[in-house]
């Protein structure tokens, strides 16, 4: 992705060098809790075409080497075996796959629910009934350890995951960022739809994580699952070196 596209929000992405690329990739997270195995977005939908990126494309996650329900059966673990699905927000390619888990309860905000015409039994539609969560002023407890949290501003009714385990918090974070990069140089990408609630979104996230040892696990950077395999701790006063992409 281009320095443009991570950093660009807010001033604009032509403020930004381009010919900076950050590694870029699109990956999900499983949540195995002993009792529940809880999906935290489903990606995008099989048969999603993938683009051709050239000098000028924003945003290329990659060429697709395994669909979603293939690398969920890579891990070791069948569609009937899910019981929950926890979604960030309503795009495509983080909700495409979920008419694939009828029998999972699914769990995202109110507002992205009416928004995708979501509806049914197994339809969860959170309104953040649990109140604060550290800095964060709504959450709900979907099991012991994991909450989903309102995080506006990326869509209307976009909201993040934490799960604690062993001193640590996980937070799974949608969009919030495209790149770690970002979190670091405290700027927002260039994809909102409510610019003042992302930046308040964005103060919060980098509140917390500065006081919390936190796993900071991003959908569009590999260091998404590089963090996860290296137990990585965000500290926002010294990043870790930047791997460009060339």
């Amino acid at each position: 992705m281009t320095q443009g596209f991570a950093f660009g929000g807010e001033e604009g992405p032509d403020k930004f060098d381009n010919s900076i690329k950050y590694r870029s990739s699109i990956q999900n997270f499983l949540i195995d809790t002993g009792d529940d195995v809880i999906l935290v977005d489903t990606g995008v939908p099989s048969g999603f075409p993938v683009n051709e990126p050239d000098e000028s494309t924003p945003l290329f996650m990659g060429d697709k080497f395994t669909d979603y329900l293939t690398s969920l059966k890579q891990l070791g673990y069948e569609k009937d075996d899910v019981t929950k699905i926890i979604l960030t927000h309503k795009h495509i390619d983080h909700s495409g796959e979920v008419a694939q888990f009828p029998n999972a309860k699914v769990y995202l905000s109110k507002t992205e629910a009416e928004e995708l015409g979501y509806e049914g039994e197994n339809i969860v539609p959170v309104e953040f009934d649990d109140g604060e969560y550290y800095n964060f002023e709504k959450s709900q407890k979907i099991v012991d350890g994991v909450y989903l949290i309102e995080a506006v501003g990326h869509t209307t009714g976009n909201s993040l995951v934490i799960a604690e385990d062993d001193g640590l918090f996980y937070m799974f974070q949608g969009d919030i960022t495209y790149t770690d990069e970002a979190l670091y140089e405290n700027k927002l990408s260039v994809v909102y739809e409510d610019i003042e609630k992302a930046r308040e979104t964005f103060d919060k996230v980098r509140e917390f994580v500065k006081n919390n040892p936190t796993v900071y696990l991003s959908t569009h950077t590999p260091l998404g699952h590089e963090n996860l395999e290296n137990k990585a701790v965000i500290d926002l006063e010294n990043p870790p070196e930047s791997i460009y992409y060339e």
